[in-house]
């Protein structure tokens, strides 16, 4: 299931897992990365819920706050130690 997903999500993960440099990964920081992600993820559907139709400029927030636990979610789940690295800015 996870190879399918990988190619479907591929754009995303290509931008985090290019590169040959050296980089410094432990298994905290994809923990770390997925729990981030999953308060962004939380935020954004607060956002929504308050908001329930009403004012427009509630909308942006709701976007910023689900594009990011989105990438945060897919790299923490789907991609590689290089990719979560670079997340972190690991070298």
């Amino acid at each position: 299931m996870k190879q399918p997903l990988r190619k479907l999500f591929s754009p995303i993960l290509k931008a985090f897992e290019s590169g040959s440099d050296e980089y410094v990964y432990q298994p905290s920081h994809r923990k770390i990365l997925i729990f981030l992600s999953a308060l962004f993820f939380g935020l954004a559907s607060l956002v929504l819920v308050i908001n329930r139709g009403g004012d427009v400029g509630y909308l942006f927030p709701a976007v910023v706050f689900g594009l990011v636990s989105f990438v945060g979610l897919t790299v923490g789940l789907l991609g590689n130690d290089r990719a979560v690295a670079k997340i972190w800015g690991s070298r």
